[in-house]
């Protein structure tokens, strides 16, 4: 992706990933221009040995395929939101839902941070440039950025962030340090002796 000349328009595709209840359909929702696609089910009882919802109290959907949203940041840009399921059982689908993506946005619950782990395993194995966003949930952080960073061993190239998935600004926000992230990764990847 780069940025485009005067009038031309580009588009580039984010995945938003992360675990089980994180907040990705409230993040991918809070900011599309579009009416976002969800594939949300109701969960059932067979769910029941397969879903922890104890730390998500209230949660009774849960994402099955994917979520769906745009954002034009700028009059030339348009980034497309993929959100992923977050179970286990679902992951199967990740490969499909990366092919062609830019970069990605990995949502994480500092209640519950092991959750994200298999999300950052994915993309780092995969070298698609990815952020950590910190759900605020009901608008509190509870960790400092830097003892996050550590505790998912993380490296100082990925930027971490506060996030609030619930407001569209903040959400926005997010969106765009990671263009600008993957943006800076390329320049450096450019440059870099072979």
């Amino acid at each position: 992706m780069h940025r485009p000349s005067a009038g031309r328009v580009t588009s580039a595709k984010i995945v938003i990933a992360g675990g089980f209840g994180v907040g990705k359909t409230t993040l991918v929702g809070s900011v599309s221009e579009i009416t976002p696609l969800t594939t949300e089910a109701i969960m059932t009882s067979a769910g029941v040995d397969v879903d922890d919802t104890r730390n998500v109290p209230g949660k009774t959907t849960t994402t099955v395929a994917m979520d769906f949203g745009r954002i034009s940041i700028d009059h030339d840009l348009i980034l497309y939101l993929f959100g992923t399921p977050g179970q286990t059982r679902f992951w199967f689908m990740w490969d499909e839902l990366v092919r062609g993506a830019i970069g990605a946005v990995v949502l994480v619950d500092t209640r519950r941070l092991a959750d994200c782990f298999a999300a950052i395993d994915f993309f780092e194995h995969r070298r698609l440039p990815y952020l950590v966003a910190i759900n605020c949930f009901d608008g509190m952080q509870f960790h400092d950025v830097n003892d996050v960073r550590e505790a998912l061993a993380i490296s100082n190239d990925v930027p971490v962030f506060s996030c609030d998935a619930r407001s569209r600004e903040s959400t926005k926000n997010t969106l765009i340090a990671l263009v600008e992230h993957v943006l800076t990764m390329r320049r450096h990847r450019a440059v870099a002796p072979a």
